[in-house]
């Protein structure tokens, strides 16, 4: 993959090019800090006005805010960010402005098995070997800054320990963006005395890291520099919370951190202007863009124009925590939701085929069958209930393979539109914009059914809420009959609250392959109870989040990892083998 395709225009003069498309996102040219050919930051001067930038007013600015959720994915993936591309490419097509916010993918995945998360086909990113790379630098420095906490940590530990830490407290991991399965559990301070104190630690993904989503949740400078005096890595003997600010380290992990809190300006292959920022864990964060992100692209776009982000995972995920905790940090409200869905995706959810990472699609799944596509159907028909009972009016994106048939599109049509949705199929990947009017006009038309009758956000809980009920509103929404707590969880909940962080929002880190805790359910299982085995606190990002079943932080790599059909031509230095 190259930066040379699809892209239509001849290769403008840098600041042209990078000006010009800061101008489509309503951005000023003093405000686009070149970052080589192609891609460009925004300095933050972009949000200093009087009013705007700042978390809780309640609005988009006059935009239209979409958020692009999908339903319970396949191993595969559904194509959301595909669609979510296309969708901005189809809404230019039709003479409206538009501007799409993502979260950066990480390098772990590109060179694993999922691949880059830069869409694909006539619906990716540009430069697609930069976005799927190293970018401007942002995830290396969150893994700088992460470290360094970490470094600090031991280095007080070995000094004497002054604070009176606990070391067997000590929750603050290390993190790398490298699928590598052999940090998952580690020793350190192994050799003499003078290489620090010998514990176990561990390492995650870089993605994981809580730094990651402190900052796409900061609005601005001061609110990162509190967040980060606000983690918590463990307790002292007294037990009492220990915080990176009590060890000294926040301002220097903020000062790594400066320049990666401003956005990233990158494009389509059809030139809409693209915010690519942050990239915080679906698994045990928002899975969002940044609300930095969100609200300079809601500022450019204030007089009418469209602004698309998406939620990771499906509806039961990533869609409530982007209501339950972004869109309470920037006060932003979306007029629609698009789903997305797909046959192979509902015929995944009839039960009647067994998909696996990084294996070929069953021979059986790629055959006619509306039978199929009805049998999976409940799985659409609870995300839908989902994101109507969060208040979002539903628009069903049907993402259409070359495999698909057009009796199984007509029968997901018939689905949707009998549950009273607004439905269109698109075709992202090989018609780009072009393929994606329908769905344009159909977000357009809930997005102006909205505007004359506006609905109101409906988190699942309140504020007030106990932990517990909490986390027992977000199982009822997944279709669970109550939550089972271990011991170790139900103390550490209670603790919480003692401690004075019972006011803090919840997540539930599940499998998002199933909307129940075991990833062999499919469709929307009933009889099933939320197993809870472990809670944490990130106090810094302001939420408690609860795990349910194995869990990994730190992905491994396949037998044949994408890593090895990587290369560059040496001639002229293109990167090769990228997906």
């Amino acid at each position: 993959m190259s930066d040379s395709a699809p892209d239509s225009s001849a290769t403008p003069d840098v600041g042209d090019l990078l000006t010009g498309l800061a101008a489509r996102a309503g951005i000023a040219a003093q405000h686009v800090i070149p970052h080589g050919r192609d891609v460009a930051k925004i300095d933050l001067g972009a949000l200093t006005g009087a009013g705007e930038g700042r978390a809780g007013d309640g609005a988009a600015e006059g935009a239209n805010y979409v958020v692009v959720t999908a339903i319970t994915p396949t191993p595969f993936g559904e194509g959301k960010t595909t669609t979510a591309i296309g969708l901005a490419q189809g809404l230019a097509a039709i003479g409206e402005q538009a501007v799409l916010t993502l979260r950066q993918g990480a390098m772990g995945p590109t060179f694993g098995i999922k691949g880059g998360a830069g869409g694909s086909g006539r619906a990716r990113l540009l430069p697609a070997d930069r976005v799927g790379l190293h970018l401007t630098g942002d995830f290396h420095a969150v893994t700088a800054a992460h470290n360094l906490l970490s470094a600090i940590i031991d280095n007080h530990l070995h000094h004497g320990n002054a604070l009176g830490i606990e070391e067997r407290s000590i929750t603050w991991p290390r993190v790398l963006d490298v699928n590598d399965r052999a940090l998952r559990h580690i020793v350190t301070g192994l050799g003499a005395k003078a290489d620090g104190v010998t514990r176990q630690a561990s390492f995650d993904i870089t993605p994981a890291s809580e730094v990651m989503v402190i900052l796409s949740l900061a609005t601005d400078l001061a609110d990162l520099r509190q967040r980060l005096g606000r983690i918590v890595i463990g307790r002292d003997r007294r037990g009492d919370w220990v915080s990176a600010e009590d060890l000294g380290a926040a301002g220097a992990m903020c000062a790594i951190l400066r320049e990666a809190l401003e956005p990233n300006l990158v494009r389509t292959a059809e030139g809409i202007p693209v915010l690519l920022h942050t990239g915080p864990f679906g698994n045990i964060a928002t899975g969002c863009s940044s609300v930095i992100a969100d609200r300079l692209a809601a500022h450019g776009m204030r007089r009418g124009g469209y602004v698309l982000t998406e939620a990771g995972f499906g509806a039961d995920m990533g869609l409530e925590r982007f209501v339950d905790l972004k869109c309470a940090v920037s006060g932003m409200r979306p007029r629609a939701a698009v789903l997305v869905v797909s046959v192979r995706a509902l015929k995944a959810h009839s039960g009647r085929h067994r998909l696996a990472p990084g294996k070929d699609l069953p021979e059986g799944m790629l055959d006619e069958s509306p039978q199929e596509v009805r049998e999976g159907a409940d799985n659409l028909l609870k995300h839908l209930g989902i994101v109507r009972g969060l208040g979002l009016s539903p628009v069903v994106a049907i993402n259409v393979f070359p495999t698909d048939h057009a009796s199984e599109i007509a029968e997901i049509e018939a689905i949707a539109l009998r549950a009273g949705a607004r439905v269109a199929a698109c075709h992202p990947v090989g018609r780009g914009g072009a393929g994606c009017t329908e769905l344009a006009r159909a977000v357009v038309e809930a997005c102006q059914e909205a505007a004359d009758a506006p609905t109101v956000l409906q988190p699942l809980y309140r504020p007030q809420d106990d932990l517990r009920t909490k986390i027992g509103s977000i199982a009822a929404m997944y279709g669970a009959d109550g939550v089972d707590f271990t011991p170790a969880a139900a103390r550490l909940l209670d603790a919480y609250e003692t401690d004075g962080f019972g006011g803090l929002p919840v997540l539930v880190a599940k499998t998002p392959l199933s909307l129940s805790a075991e990833p062999g359910l499919k469709g929307a299982p009933t009889g099933w109870r939320l197993p809870v085995r472990e809670v944490r606190l990130a106090a810094g990002a302001g939420y408690i989040y609860a795990i349910c079943g194995s869990l990994s932080t730190m992905p491994g790599l396949p037998a044949h990892p994408a890593a090895e059909r990587i290369d560059v031509d040496t001639a002229t230095g293109e990167i090769l083998g990228l997906r």
